[in-house]
């Protein structure tokens, strides 16, 4: 499951949700990433662009790498602004065994920041600047990269 929302996430009802979703499936782990926005270089906050196809095919991706070990991905994840100290980014896996659930979040959460197609913006003084130094491009993606 893939949800995107308009601001900060809203991360107790999130995570409360996906429990209840879930808690009747025999999972031996649940484990969630909960991803804020921290304060550095005097930013007020992030702002978020998605590209939504090809991050649901990404997502799907994962879905399906992650069934044959009986694992469940869920992911929610912002558009827009998100203050300081809010959340942007939620993900979550649910298994039978730990050790498949501790594995695949980790892999999981660090291919996220490596090929989701979403681009991050400082907001600082009333600006929404492209944080190109904290930014990873996608390979392949030319212009969408971010490279110059």
């Amino acid at each position: 499951m893939l949800e995107l929302y308009d601001g900060a996430l809203n991360v107790p009802e999130i995570l409360n949700r996906w429990y209840a979703e879930e808690s009747d499936n025999n999972y031996g782990a649940y484990i969630p990433f909960v991803g804020t926005v921290r304060e550095e270089d005097g930013i007020e906050g992030l702002s978020f662009d998605v590209y939504e196809p090809i991050l649901t095919s990404w997502f799907e991706a994962w879905v399906a790498k992650a069934a044959p070990l009986g694992a469940t991905l869920k992911m929610a994840h912002s558009r827009g602004d998100v203050l300081v100290h809010e959340s942007s980014y939620i993900a979550a896996v649910f298994s039978p065994k730990r050790r498949v659930a501790l594995e695949t979040i980790d892999a999981f959460v660090e291919d996220f920041k490596a090929s989701a197609p979403i681009w991050k913006y400082d907001l600082k003084n009333g600006e929404r600047l492209y944080a190109r130094d904290r930014s990873t491009p996608i390979e392949g993606s030319g212009l969408l990269g971010g490279k110059s």
